[in-house]
């Protein structure tokens, strides 16, 4: 990646919706060379998509939390049928697979404090590869949406 394309995708992270016209002055380039460079970017990997940031209360999931998880026996299998089991339950934003104490972590946003008990009792402790979990309720987020490319 080169300074025009650190540039297009900081632009496109501060504001995915723009027009290619618009990013193009932004960047001082013809509207032919933006469209190249984002199509490269996109094939390439670097791009991955575009959504819409949404409020989890807007959907009535005002109680986000972070489960920490472990399993045993530690096998490719267990570790990849949890994984694919807890990024299908609705309550699960994001599954990270992890190294060290634990082996998993659970981004979980629900309605409420009972809803994240039922989750935690009715959903993870019946699984039988879990061996023990760890809930912190999360109370506030700061997420940096515009990160740079680290030299």
């Amino acid at each position: 990646m080169d300074e025009l394309d650190s540039e297009i995708v900081r632009l496109l992270q501060t504001d995915a919706r723009q027009s290619n016209r618009e990013l193009a002055r932004q960047l001082g380039v013809a509207p032919s060379t933006c469209l190249e460079r984002v199509r490269s970017l996109t094939r390439r990997g670097v791009i991955r998509g575009y959504h819409a940031d949404i409020d989890p209360a807007a959907l009535n999931r005002s109680v986000q939390a972070m489960v920490s998880v472990q399993v045993r026996p530690l096998s490719r299998a267990v570790i990849n049928a949890f994984k694919s089991s807890a990024a299908g339950m609705p309550e699960v934003i994001s599954v990270f697979v992890l190294a060290g104490g634990d082996d998993f972590l659970l981004h979980v946003a629900v309605q409420d404090l009972d809803h994240l008990h039922s989750f935690l009792l009715d959903r993870l402790s019946k699984r039988k590869e879990i061996v023990g979990f760890r809930t912190s309720v999360i109370f506030q987020q700061v997420h940096n949406t515009v990160p740079e490319r680290l030299t």
